[in-house]
């Protein structure tokens, strides 16, 4: 079962807690000590319950990671009446900023069940079906615009992600990365002369300004073949 396929439990016991306090937390959890750590013995722990307290709310992880999910999709501003692709534009990368903001999203996505039947997704898919209808796509095409600049922005955005979990892993900045790998990067691609040309153009390049332009570049691509299907 999906949380929202069930109607809620009744409250009989800690008053005091919410199911909205429940999933603040687990996002602060997720956001201190990442993916590995969401447990609900580990959520109980920083709220100060036990686990079992939480199923009043919450009848399962599963459905945490529901709501979990949903709770970060709110946190993306709605598109706005106008320029369709100035508004898409703006929502791609405002997307982008939460799914950096919190690099463990990408890893839970598979994991949502039906989380687009969430109310904030709902609303974000409303007011995206609205923006590219007034702008004269057809509903079925305003359908597909949409679920490519979603597909395109997740896409990045997860790689981009799971990229700067791993910094912070390893300790390092970027460009501390980049300095130590980029002689044996050189080396591997002596005999692809693209790949040693591509190199040769990036070596000097700060890594944070290159996965900017990239996804700029990518956007108006995506953006571009959307102009293709309007009337």
């Amino acid at each position: 079962m999906s949380v929202w396929a069930r109607p809620p439990k009744r409250k009989r016991e800690q008053p005091s807690l919410s199911r909205e306090q429940i999933v603040a937390t687990a996002i602060e959890l997720l956001d201190a000590e990442g993916i590995e750590a969401l447990s609900m013995r580990k959520l109980g722990v920083r709220l100060g319950v036990a686990a079992a307290s939480m199923y009043t709310h919450v009848a399962s992880k599963d459905e945490l990671v529901e709501l979990v999910v949903d709770e970060v999709y709110g946190e993306v501003t709605l598109p706005d009446p106008g320029s369709w692709r100035a508004e898409a534009t703006r929502f791609a990368r405002d997307l982008r900023s939460v799914f950096l903001r919190h690099p463990w999203i990408g890893s839970l996505l598979g994991e949502a069940g039906v989380a687009y039947l969430g109310p904030n997704v709902l609303r974000l898919s409303e007011s995206a079906l609205a923006l590219f209808e007034d702008a004269g796509f057809s509903l079925d095409d305003a359908d597909l615009a949409w679920n490519t600049v979603m597909a395109f922005v997740v896409g990045r955005a997860t790689s981009e992600a799971a990229w700067l979990t791993t910094l912070k892993r390893s300790g390092q900045s970027e460009q501390e990365w980049k300095d130590r790998l980029w002689p044996a990067a050189e080396q591997a691609v002596q005999d692809h002369p693209r790949l040693k040309k591509l190199y040769a153009a990036q070596r000097d390049h700060e890594p944070d300004k290159i996965n900017d332009a990239d996804f700029e570049r990518g956007l108006d691509c995506v953006l571009d073949g959307l102009t293709t299907r309007l009337p």
